[in-house]
């Protein structure tokens, strides 16, 4: 009867026992390899080009816009930048006829998406969460207007709104001599004509956060009250909105933030003339206008950015104080 040593082969015999160099080697089930340093080294460059730039072009930029609101200067050379104090917000204030009308045509921008695109989405968004046919080709079709270049719909609504061939007035037969409607042109419509336009666009973008909203409640609550015999309407009034209050503070914050910074559909339709000025048409007039005052520009920013902050940071204490109780 052989052995065990006598059963293994020349080679197995030849081989020695590991060593404590090579247990060092084995790695243990279920650890997790560290990372290498060319790992580290594309982690760094990942998230360092974009911390980079987000500083330089959102922080230092927004800190040089407050700096600069309290001096004079033309945009030439360093040398001629001047320390004017509080003379920029005196003078935005007081002697600017053009401020408290931007500030009210801001307002009106609000007060027109809460009350008329902002219902009509929550509307969509209703109707889209009964599971309708063809209910993903219709979200596509109400939210395609959110993202499409807002450059683009401002130059769709200008074909809509032509005063030759557009669509509107060949409707209503005011494209004929003498019976034009300038809505572009005439001060008394054209804040109008660019807030049907940014309805359309708001509109879709509601609809999204509230088929999200809408998507949270619980299925429970829709039939515990169908069992208690509401109908439809009583149970969305009853039940379902009272539960969207988290979705609209986001819609509330949301619109406040797109009335404050509308820019692109106004610039594109007339270049913030006469009936369509709002504040971020004169900060961009007396940034990059022909007068080039970057300071006075700037202290109208700094006032935008005042405002939104006062909707801002209550908001984001509302959310980090709940996410502490949860």
């Amino acid at each position: 009867m052989s052995t065990d040593t006598d059963m293994k082969s020349p080679e197995a015999a030849a081989v020695p026992p590991p060593g404590p160099a090579q247990e060092k080697k084995r790695v243990p089930k279920g650890h997790k390899r560290l990372l290498t340093r060319r790992d580290r080294i594309a982690l760094a460059f990942m998230a360092g080009v974009p911390t980079v730039l987000h500083v330089a072009l959102v922080w230092v930029t927004a800190l040089a816009s407050i700096a600069l609101a309290f001096t004079t200067w033309d945009g030439i050379g360093f040398d001629t930048i001047k320390w004017v104090g509080l003379d920029n917000f005196r003078q935005l204030f007081t002697d600017n006829p053009q401020f408290w009308p931007a500030v009210q045509h801001n307002i009106i921008w609000f007060v027109v998406l809460i009350l008329i695109p902002t219902p009509f989405g929550l509307f969509l968004a209703v109707q889209l969460d009964k599971k309708i046919r063809f209910s993903r080709v219709y979200q596509t079709a109400f939210f395609l207007p959110v993202v499409v270049s807002l450059a683009v719909t401002g130059f769709v609504w200008q074909l809509v709104y032509n005063p030759d061939t557009g669509l509107i007035n060949s409707l209503i037969g005011a494209n004929k001599p003498g019976h034009y409607i300038d809505w572009i042109g005439d001060p008394h419509l054209n804040l109008w004509a660019v807030l049907i336009a940014a309805s359309w666009r708001h509109a879709g973008y509601m609809m999204i956060l509230y088929l999200a909203g809408l998507k949270g409640v619980d299925p429970s609550l829709r039939e515990a009250s169908s069992l208690d015999g509401a109908n439809e309407w009583q149970t969305f009034k009853n039940v379902v909105f009272p539960t969207l209050r988290p979705t609209n503070t986001v819609v509330l914050v949301v619109t406040i933030i797109e009335a404050l910074r509308a820019f692109d559909l106004v610039f594109v339709f007339n270049k913030g003339a006469q009936g369509t000025e709002l504040l971020s048409i004169l900060i961009t007039n007396n940034i990059i206008g022909e007068s080039s005052r970057i300071g006075y520009g700037s202290a109208i920013a700094v006032v935008l950015l005042v405002i939104s902050l006062a909707v801002i940071i209550p908001y984001l204490i509302a959310t980090f104080r709940k996410e502490r109780q949860a």
